[in-house]
């Protein structure tokens, strides 16, 4: 069987990060045509995977101008981006790998689920924590009934310090006007991991949640508008140039230095931080969304949970209480711990470790089993390898745009089941 043939619409972490897959099995995907409109990034793809130059183009429009030439297409263009590929793509007969969020609203949302059903192509939404070792194993052991029936759920999202105003303060997610709520563009994996571990998407929610402290009120009097040239840069835990200049000084040159430049240079850095929006002091940017929020859900079973999000703590791995009817299970990401009620003995589970949660880590492997199972479903042409497909995807984003609802408005919000 010959590899699957892949288009990455979209050269940016996520695209480049998925894409890379192929260059590590190449026996069973390989990348043929990039289509990015920023001639660094669409370069370096293309020389990484060896692209003919007729098949680097800098807009997706060309690719589909042309008919079917690929297997499938890896759609990991901006939030706001995400539905006209999608559906031109789909029309064409393509199957596809589409970066979360889905959509933004449930409308857009819809007409992705409507064009790949109408197509008759698969579609895997980038949900990654589904596809990760730990959550494998975590399932396995929710799903053998050690724990008995689920009751309730306590699920955090240790977003970090540092994260939070890399990209959600200076960086392309910090508004919602210009991109998404912070639930949509971070915890929608969240939202859909809970979904996907207790086993039906929740039926009421409530939320409550704000920006407290990335705001002008908390500016330091003597803080300058750009970190380079803040006195009082020493002494504030999100100065830019201490971060940023930190990874290139250990020689880290991937996420989110990457994001900042794309010559790894002291030069080049000085020259982002002093123009670019990620030099901008935290206290004196145009960001909106919060930076802290809880959302409580209740399910049909009649389980309930919680989940936070906050961006004040080390950047670490998401972390997971489940308490059932005959046992409770502790996560950390790493390691799994089951207590069990009737022999009240613990049993430590260590799932295999492929990277970090990040980004630049591959999502604690999750990266490499969504490219693993979208690219076995289309060589096979069975879509029940693909963990995150359409319908379960728009449930969860219905779950997820409920939420900021209830935040926004202050009112509990009921689901429907999706249709």
């Amino acid at each position: 069987m010959p590899p699957v043939s892949l288009l990455v619409i979209g050269a940016g972490e996520r695209g480049a990060g998925y894409a890379k897959w192929a260059l590590q099995h190449p026996e069973r995907a390989t990348v043929i045509g990039v289509a990015e409109p920023r001639a660094v990034r669409r370069a370096r793809l293309s020389g990484e995977h060896g692209i003919a130059s007729e098949n680097a183009v800098s807009d997706w429009k060309a690719f589909a101008a042309r008919g079917k030439i690929a297997d499938a297409v890896l759609i990991c263009t901006l939030d706001r981006a995400h539905v006209e590929p999608t559906e031109a793509f789909a029309a064409l007969g393509y199957h596809i790998l589409l970066e979360k969020p889905m959509a933004l609203d449930e409308e857009s949302c819809r007409r992705v689920v409507t064009a790949v059903e109408k197509a008759g192509v698969m579609l895997a939404v980038g949900h990654v924590l589904r596809y990760t070792p730990y959550t494998r194993a975590l399932k396995a052991v929710v799903d053998s009934g050690r724990l008995g029936d689920i009751v309730n759920v306590q699920h955090l999202e240790p977003v970090g310090f540092w994260h939070q105003a890399h990209s959600f303060v200076r960086g392309n997610w910090r508004r919602t006007d210009v991109a998404t709520s912070m639930l949509m563009a971070k915890s929608c994996h969240d939202l859909d991991w809970l979904q996907y571990v207790i086993g039906e998407p929740p039926q009421r929610l409530s939320s409550f949640g704000r920006l407290s402290h990335f705001t002008p009120a908390n500016r330091p009097t003597e803080a300058a508008d750009r970190c380079v040239e803040c006195p009082v840069a020493h002494s504030c835990p999100y100065s830019a140039t201490r971060f940023y200049g930190g990874m290139l000084d250990r020689g880290e040159h991937h996420w989110p230095l990457s994001v900042v430049v794309d010559d790894f240079t002291l030069r080049a850095l000085d020259e982002a931080l002093r123009a670019g929006p990620y030099g901008r002091c935290v206290y004196a940017c145009d960001n909106d969304v919060v930076d802290h929020q809880v959302v409580a859900m209740e399910f049909p079973g009649g389980a309930t949970a919680t989940f936070t999000m906050t961006a004040f703590n080390e950047a670490a791995d998401r972390k997971t209480r489940i308490f059932g009817t005959r046992g409770e299970l502790y996560g950390d990401g790493k390691t799994i711990r089951v207590y069990d009620f009737l022999t009240r003995r613990e049993e430590d589970v260590t799932p295999l470790r492929q990277g970090d949660m990040t980004a630049a880590g591959g999502h604690g492997g999750g990266d490499a089993g969504l490219m693993a199972a979208f690219v076995d479903a289309v060589a096979t042409g069975d879509p029940a390898r693909i963990k995150s497909g359409p319908r379960d995807s728009l449930a969860s984003h219905m779950a997820v745009l409920a939420a900021e609802r209830a935040r926004l408005n202050g009112t509990v919000e009921t689901l429907r089941a999706p249709h």
